[in-house]
This record gives C-alpha cells, structure tokens and sequence, in this order.
C-alpha cells in the first residue's frame, strides 16, 4: 500500500453532487471492491465536509479525500475543527486537499491573489487550531514548482491536474523521496479514438481556457497550437488515458514507475450518471495493484 492511500483511487464528481442514497450505495461498493481512496472535487464550495462524512458513513477502509478545497471558499480554522470532527469520529481516514484556485476566486473572496503567501497563512492557521491539522493529513493541488516546494515542506505532499507521467518524474525529483505524489488521472473507457478524444476534449475544454492550467501545460512542454481547438491529439492522448482497462492500467504504472505514490482515476465521457458500471470494469487494476 501506498502511504495508506492504496496504489489506486477514484475521483468522482457524482459522488458528490448525485443522489445521496446512490452516493452512499456506490462508495460501499467501491469500498468492497478495494479502492484505496474515494476523492470527491472541492467544485464552488459548499459543505464539502459535509460530502466526506457521507462517504466516511459508507465505508470501512477506504480513505475519503477532498481534491481540492480552495482557501478562498473555506475558512481555515472552521476547516481544522471539520476535520478534527471527521478524524475522531471515522478512524482518521480524512485528507483535506487545499487549493489556490486562481485570481477569480480570490477576487470573489475579496482579496487580492498572492497565492504562496495566502496558503502559507492558511496553513498557518491548521497548525495553530486548538486541534492543529497534521501535515501528513493535508496536501495541496500544486502545479508550479515553488508551490510544489511549499507543498513538499509543510503537508503530505502533492495532488497534480491535467499531468502525465513526465511530471510525476520530475514532481519526484523536486520533491526527493519523502513526499507524497497523487495526480488525477482522466480516463476514457473507449477504445475508438475518435470518441475517447471527443469526450477528453468535452471535459478539458474549460481548463483549457485557464490561465493557471495552461502554464502547466507550457511547463510540461506543450505549445499553444496544442491548447487551440480544445486540445492537439498529442495533448489529449498524454493528459487522459483512453482504450480499455489494460491500456488505462498502463497509464497508471507509468505513473507509479515515475514516482507518483497513488493515482486517482476520473472518468470521464459515461454521461452524467453515477459511472458504477465503468468502475467495476476497472476493479482488475487494484487487484493488479497497477
């Protein structure tokens, strides 16, 4: 296992916005099935501590993650004592992810955007809670090399979008041996290329389109031409897995022979219903261990 967080996971956004019942349905099964970790999206806020301890109440042994909270949305001291609440009352399986967002969501919070200092200040704050939030139970949604750092100094360690193994390696390299490494991992269980990209390009469109993503891309060595159109092939083919589980379970050890610790599976493109079907079709990989 993984830093306790299993090989392998599932990201979902149904499992936080679909039906409460089905919510809870699927994470037991997921659990059953032996997913290391269930990580559900910070999205606009909201009580997203609310949305882990309904899956906490489903499950056993899986692990709950929020991928990500932005600072901007949650106000740190109110997010120590949520933790602490879901730490004593679930056997410590809670990861509080934070975030920066970017400087519309600061605007939004009435601050100005000064993203190193501002989630140094927030983590500030879970260190000096009445119950202080250990920095192995946070980690932090860093692309950019200095918040990496920040991230390797003062949490767990690092939750990574839109990355491929490539920056898993040089994440380690940054980082050394001792921090975590968990990217998101967009998948696709479509073996006809022309649908997988067209259901990628359907999801990543918007992200395409964000300032702080699209640094991320550059840095990773993608260009301009490759972000225009909703994303060159070349993009699309190296930030979602697509085919089907075997060639998905390759994404993932390539991730894992990189230096990623774990690696949160999203699928993508199964419509808007809770996507239960495309995850027990996906369960061979934990049991592989991929």
């Amino acid at each position: 296992m993984r830093r306790g967080l299993g090989p392998i996971g599932i990201w979902s956004i149904e499992l936080r916005t679909g039906d409460p019942h089905e919510i809870s349905d699927a994470a037991a099964e997921l659990d059953e099935l032996g997913w290391g970790t269930l990580w559900i999206p910070g999205l606009g806020g909201g009580d997203v501590l609310g949305d882990s301890a309904r899956l906490l109440r489903a499950t056993r042994t899986a692990k709950v993650a929020v991928g990500v909270a932005s600072i901007w949305r949650h106000q740190p001291a109110e997010t120590a004592a949520g933790h602490t609440r879901l730490q004593n009352a679930f056997g410590r399986r809670h990861l509080l992810g934070l975030g920066v967002s970017d400087p519309a969501a600061a605007r939004g919070a009435g601050r100005p955007y000064r993203p190193l200092a501002d989630m140094g200040a927030y983590l500030d704050v879970l260190d000096r809670a009445p119950v202080p939030v250990p920095p192995e139970e946070r980690f932090m949604a860093a692309l950019g090399p200095k918040m990496t750092e920040l991230a390797g100094r003062r949490t767990a360690g690092v939750h990574p979008f839109m990355v491929t193994p490539e920056y898993s390696a040089a994440a380690r390299e940054r980082l050394g041996d001792g921090p975590l490494i968990a990217p998101y991992q967009a998948v696709v269980l479509e073996g006809e290329a022309g649908k997988a990209r067209t259901a990628a390009r359907e999801f990543l469109d918007v992200f395409l389109g964000m300032d702080h993503y699209a640094r991320s891309l550059f840095r990773q060595g993608f260009t301009e031409e490759d972000l225009a159109g909703g994303g060159s092939d070349r993009l699309i083919d190296s930030v979602v897995a697509w085919g089907d589980a075997e060639t998905i379970g390759k994404r993932v050890r390539a991730h894992h022979q990189a230096g990623a610790d774990h690696v949160c599976l999203h699928v993508v493109g199964a419509g808007s219903a809770m996507p239960r079907s495309v995850w027990r079709e996906l369960a061979p990989l934990v049991r592989a261990g991929s």
